[in-house]
């Protein structure tokens, strides 16, 4: 269920992981969860972050943890959920930090496509997950798909912006080691831990002032 072409250039890599174990692994379980339970998000929209960010596009990495898991707020980009959707409290929270980074008007919705079409890879670490059963697909081989993904756009020499968000999204700096990017690290936006560190880190500052000294197009983070 997972052999999909997207027509860009993540169809190398993602053909790649699909010839291993692990994967097709994966893909076997998934295609029994998909038809047995509830399973976010919609099979078709599994690889949306792919879709809509050329791996030669990418200028900022946002990693999130798992996919929303209650109805109509998954749709395969980290913390975005689709539009006409009451907006999630995670990202809630990044809404507010960037008002207070820009004075930007706070949005009415969560969709976050207009990021991911201007180059903002909106990666989970795991890319499915059983309707209200947080971190149910964390073990099924996602982590390690996603780490080889995070290590893809490490080799990449344009410059790119790592913004990693709490405990897990911190354990993926281990990955990153080419001098050509930026990693930024800070509390995950979360009401449990946004005030450890996420309001005020200034992160969507710091990454159009990277991109702006490398001579790279600035993300307009207003929607």
């Amino acid at each position: 269920m997972l052999n999909k072409k997207l027509g860009n250039d993540w169809d190398k890599f993602i053909e790649r992981e699909q010839n291993t174990l692990y994967f097709q692994k994966m893909d076997v379980f998934l295609e029994k969860e998909y038809e047995n339970k509830i399973i976010y998000p919609h099979a078709e929209d599994i690889f949306n972050a792919f879709k809509y960010t050329p791996l030669s596009h990418i200028k900022v990495v946002i990693l999130g943890q798992d996919p929303y898991h209650e109805p109509n707020q998954a749709h395969g980009l980290a913390f975005s959920t689709p539009e006409g959707n009451p907006i999630p409290r995670s990202l809630s929270n990044i809404f507010k930090e960037i008002n207070q980074e820009y004075s930007y008007e706070i949005p009415e919705n969560g969709c976050l496509e207009k990021w991911a079409k201007q180059g903002v890879f909106l990666l989970n670490t795991v890319l499915t997950v059983e309707e209200s059963n947080a971190n149910s697909h964390s073990d099924c081989g996602w982590q390690k798909f996603t780490d080889n993904v995070i290590k893809e756009i490490n080799k990449q020499d344009q410059p790119i912006v790592f913004m990693l968000w709490g405990k897990q999204a911190e354990k993926k700096k281990e990955l990153l080691n080419n001098p050509n990017h930026l990693v930024l690290i800070t509390s995950h936006p979360s009401p449990f831990s946004a005030r450890r560190g996420f309001f005020g880190c200034n992160h969507f500052k710091q990454a159009n002032t990277f991109l702006k000294e490398n001579n790279v197009e600035e993300i307009d983070w207003k929607l």
